[in-house]
């Protein structure tokens, strides 16, 4: 199975999308999964190719206009490790990386 890759997004790419890329790289510790991780702006993500994009719902209008190969999670709060897991979890079951 190739390792799961995994990219956190904001608005310009500097620091909420690192400070997500940390709490996420934490979530997925505590879920026993190693990924790839990375973080850019909004404009950057949609021509990168990744399992799974995370990022605020402040940008779920932006990407509705892109063709994104990828599951997108939005989040409520960039750096919640609670809600994080919560919805990683599942998407993480459904592609195998997790039982």
């Amino acid at each position: 199975m190739k390792k799961l890759s995994i990219l956190a997004v904001c608005g310009a790419g500097l620091g909420s999308s690192f400070a997500c890329e940390m709490s996420i790289e934490s979530a997925l510790k505590d879920l026993g999964v190693e990924a790839d991780l990375s973080h850019c702006d909004i404009s950057s993500a949609t021509s990168m190719r990744v399992d799974i994009i995370v990022t605020g719902e402040n940008f779920r209008s932006q990407f509705q206009h892109y063709t994104v190969n990828a599951t997108i999670v939005y989040l409520k709060r960039l750096v919640d490790k609670t809600e994080i897991k919560t919805k990683l979890t599942p998407i993480l079951q459904n592609l195998g990386y997790l039982a």
